[in-house]
């Protein structure tokens, strides 16, 4: 019985402002500050409100403003009723807005005819003032408290240059980091499965599943985006699941983040509202820099003083100055060419949405070219080296979700610095290419000491994603790379034993010989020394050319295996559409269980082994440095003392950190390093 809502603003059919989200709620209040172009009066400005889903939204309502009939330099107040002529329904709810036309500035053109005679142009140059106060809640649909500025524009004779306004407001400058710890006598807890779902304005996270405990304890650390010039409020829920996946709501609490001080972990203990028990947490707001758009001609990297600057942040002698700062990414968004023409008209729409970790920002749009050019410039600050930059192109649809055109995934350490580069744009799935290409001009600046300490540190969660579906492919995908791995453990285990059987006398021998002479000679300080010669004969054989790198040929084979007819992926898709009974869903969440695990055990066999074949140089280097320093500190000092010195520090963790969050480095680094399918 309650929405999503969110609200678009539009002029001549383009989106200019879309606001935040507001949960659950049929009376939102956004209380947002934005600045759209006017150019000129005889436009009609639209107010669209939709209902915001998982992969949609549904439209509730539309009103609009004709510019012509607001006065200049008054705030008038309007009551706009919404409608919706595809809707049934005769009262879709109200919107209240407060407008004001402001005037600009004065421009002069002096434009040159033949050499003879010249002519002054003026353009007289404005903005338009919204806020959209509050709203009646009638229906299903919106009401609403918010201040929106619509603003200047600068209008050439020939060009016209709109506001940055678009890329204002999807600008963060601050980070909000929680640590979940635990709850205390949460309701029903000890009956069912509990877990927390965290929001903050549009950002969603969810926390893990714990058993049933009506204090559960979950350790968990999540980082929010913080704008600033927006007033969200942090919403905490407390679920149920029981065994039937049946979810019941055990209680809710919220924080006012922006009342919070900056630079300063606070510890918060949040009583459930309406509900007995609280949960326990730690929220800290800290700023955040090096996130920017901007045209090519004002890039951070292209001023020598300005990259000399920020290659001196990231120098080795600053390695140990705020250790969360590892990198600073640029990203050069020149254009795009050939791309799938969405359109009737042969034509689309496109922009470009680039994603880096939970990090999100996007170009303009570009209207009826499937050759765009969009010259834009973005930098991110850098989390974790083993990221991986995402960039999508979208064919913008008017108020329907935008059309999938094509992307590309580039890992960090692969980029090379400066170089402008051709990327062949793929499918949702980057299994196969799509149509068009993309050029990318990269450059990524980073601490090796910041990073290499941060891939030992648990990776950063997602934002919260759709549930993982049943595919066949997939299925028979991940059988066959488990399947692998254990014939690799089969076959070394049939030549142990074709060795004690005495199969052939000449291996039996030399296993023999090997066997005693390592028993009698081996020390543990060996045993990473051993290792470390499996790392350097991989590496001379890649560098000699006797091996190559088998990452494309097991590419090309899972994609092979994976690029089953697409007749077969529509017929998964109809599959899911049809409603299922409750014993068929139950057998299918098993199937999910099944395929993820075997993902898991897949993944973690592979990671092993492209950790040793040199997949990413740079975890290998790692690696290596820490097997050598394993091998020097076992050669000097004995085993109890080093095993002493563990259970010490295990044993006095939570005395020394109470709220210290528990890890396994060696499961950390091996999640950095890449499956065969990724």
């Amino acid at each position: 019985g309650t929405s999503d809502p969110y609200v678009k603003f539009k002029l001549n059919g383009k989106t200019l402002y879309k606001s935040k989200v507001v949960y659950k709620n049929l009376n939102p209040v956004w209380d947002e500050t934005v600045v759209l172009p006017v150019q000129t009066l005889d436009q009609k400005l639209w107010i669209k409100v939709y209902d915001r889903d998982l992969t949609s939204s549904d439209f509730m309502g539309s009103a609009f403003v004709a510019l012509a009939e607001l006065e200049l330099n008054r705030t008038t107040e309007q009551v706009l009723k919404l409608e919706d002529p595809n809707s049934l329904e005769d009262d879709m709810g109200v919107i209240v807005l407060n407008l004001k036309i402001a005037a600009g500035f004065l421009l002069s053109c002096l434009i040159l005819l033949n050499e003879r005679c010249e002519r002054w142009a003026h353009f007289t140059l404005g903005h338009l003032a919204v806020s959209f106060k509050c709203a009646i809640f009638l229906h299903l649909f919106i009401a609403s408290k918010t201040s929106l500025n619509l603003g200047h524009v600068c209008v050439f004779m020939r060009s016209v240059r709109l506001s940055d306004s678009l890329h204002k407001n999807q600008l963060w400058n601050g980070l909000v980091t929680i640590t979940l710890l635990e709850g205390k006598n949460i309701p029903g807890g000890g009956l069912a499965e509990v877990f927390i779902l965290l929001k903050l304005g549009d950002q969603r996270y969810k926390s893990k599943t714990l058993c049933k405990s009506a204090n559960p304890q979950w350790r968990e650390q999540f980082d929010f985006h913080y704008f600033s010039d927006r007033k969200d409020m942090l919403d905490i829920e407390v679920w149920r699941k029981d065994n039937k996946k049946h979810k019941e709501l055990l209680g809710t609490c919220q924080v006012d983040v922006t009342a919070l001080p900056m630079k300063q972990t606070n510890c918060l203990e949040l009583p459930l509202e309406k509900h007995p028990g609280s949960l326990l947490m730690l929220i800290a707001v800290a700023p955040c820099t090096g996130v920017s758009v901007s045209d090519l001609c004002v890039c951070p990297l292209g001023d020598p003083s300005e990259r000399q600057q920020i290659s001196q942040r990231y120098s080795i002698k600053n390695s140990f100055r705020d250790i969360k700062d590892i990198g600073f990414l640029q990203v050069k968004v020149l254009k795009a060419m050939d791309l799938l023409a969405a359109d009737f008209a042969g034509k689309s729409d496109p922009f470009c949405v680039l994603e880096l970790g939970n990090d999100s920002l996007q170009t303009h749009t570009i209207y009826k070219n499937l050759n765009p050019e969009w010259n834009k410039v973005f930098t991110f600050p850098i989390k974790d080296i083993h990221d991986v930059l995402e960039v999508t192109v979208f064919d913008e649809d008017g108020d329907k979700p935008p059309d999938f055109l094509g992307k590309v995934a580039i890992p960090l350490l692969s980029i090379r610095n400066g170089k402008q580069s051709c990327y062949t744009l793929k499918n949702k799935d980057l299994e196969r290419a799509s149509k068009g290409v993309i050029y990318l001009e990269l450059d990524v600046l980073f601490n090796p000491v910041k990073a290499s300490i941060r891939t030992f540190k648990p990776r950063e969660k997602r934002f919260t994603e759709e549930n993982c579906k049943f595919s066949k492919k997939i299925l028979s995908r991940n059988v066959d790379r488990v399947k692998k791995i254990t014939m690799a453990i089969w076959n070394t285990i049939q030549f142990l034993r074709s060795c004690f059987l005495w199969e052939s006398t000449v291996k039996s021998v030399i296993a023999f010989v090997v066997f005693v002479v390592t028993v009698w000679s081996v020390e543990l300080y060996m045993v990473p020394l051993a290792l470390l010669v499996l790392f350097a004969y991989n590496f001379s054989l890649i560098r000699t050319g006797k091996v190559n790198n088998t990452q494309d040929a097991q590419a090309s084979k899972a994609t092979e295996l994976m690029g089953l007819d697409e007749d077969e992926d529509e017929d998964d898709k109809e599959s899911e559409k049809k409603g299922l009974i409750e014993r068929i869903h139950m057998v299918q969440e098993i199937i999910i269980a099944v395929q993820s695990i075997l993902e898991e055990i897949a993944s973690f066999g592979e990671r092993i082994k492209n950790t040793f074949n040199w997949t990413v140089p740079f975890l290998s280097v790692l690696a290596c440095l820490v097997l050598a320093a394993a091998t020097v500190i076992l050669y000097f000092i004995p085993l109890r003392y080093i095993i002493l010195i563990w259970g010490i520090n295990k044993f006095t963790k939570k005395l020394r950190n109470p709220y210290a969050i528990d890890n396994n480095e060696l499961l950390d680094f091996l999640s950095r390093v890449p499956s065969d399918v990724q």
